[in-house]
């Protein structure tokens, strides 16, 4: 298990429960006791958690893990998740993109799909986005138009929220959001924890003619604190073959084209 993987580990043991003792960190991990403490002081040196006599509590009582420590999960299934919605856009398109590790996926494919940098001189996708790190990664590809918004950076996230956000998404029109969630469910759609990432999200999906929603099968079935969305208002979601038979028949049911890389 790479340093990564067991610090996201660490940390969800640590949101679910409050407080982690070494021994009992270890016992889940199936790693050495002497790794889970130089670990803890690690993710105490950063502030994610607090260091205790034999263990940890963690800084909050709910937190989000960083993007840095999300890119882990599902690595294989978000690339072929990503590369399956980058390939339902189409040369000319607009297209808008929040943050995440599964959006950063569909970033990366469009970024190399052959019919797409073919040399021409003009763009041949317009990229919007409220992402940092997406943005940053665009802007060196000369086939894409990259339009970013203002905002304020969640370091969470790296995706720019508030006011200055919404100005710029309330001036465009999108051919496609291609949104990630932390949930979606039948009743409650999709979802983000953060209330001001599901605020811009939502703006950037009702602008666009089409929406296409990009979650590994982990965040099916689940849902979040704010809504994003209805399911009525998504047009397609993208997971992956992990998928719960009944989570699927419930979103198709409701309107949702569920697709699976």
């Amino acid at each position: 298990m790479s340093r990564y993987r067991r610090w996201n580990e660490l940390l969800e043991l640590l949101a679910a429960a409050g407080q982690l003792q070494v021994e009992d960190a270890a016992k889940a991990l199936n790693v050495s006791a002497a790794t889970v403490r130089r670990d803890f002081d690690e993710l105490a040196d950063q502030q994610m958690l607090t260091r205790i006599r034999g263990g940890a509590v963690a800084q909050g009582v709910n937190y989000d893990l960083p993007l840095r420590y999300k890119t882990e999960r599902y690595p294989s299934e978000k690339q072929r998740i990503g590369e399956l919605a980058a390939s339902m856009v189409r040369a000319g398109q607009v297209v808008g993109l929040n943050g995440g590790t599964t959006t950063t996926e569909v970033s990366r494919a469009l970024a190399t799909r052959p019919d797409l940098s073919s040399g021409a001189s003009t763009p041949a996708v317009t990229v919007v986005t409220n992402a940092l790190n997406i943005a940053t990664e665009l802007a060196i590809r000369q086939h894409i138009k990259i339009v970013t918004t203002g905002g304020v950076a969640r370091p969470q996230s790296y995706e720019l929220t508030g006011p200055l956000a919404t100005g710029v998404l309330e001036q465009v029109t999108l051919d496609v959001a291609i949104l990630g969630v932390d949930g979606i469910d039948a009743v409650a759609g999709a979802t983000a924890h953060h209330e001001g990432e599901a605020s811009i999200n939502r703006l950037m999906g009702r602008q666009a003619r089409k929406v296409i929603i990009v979650a590994d099968s982990s965040k099916v079935g689940h849902r979040a604190f704010a809504r994003i969305c209805s399911l009525a208002e998504i047009d397609v979601l993208v997971t992956d073959t992990g998928i719960v038979a009944e989570e699927a028949a419930l979103l198709e049911d409701a309107g949702v084209n569920v697709v699976t890389a």
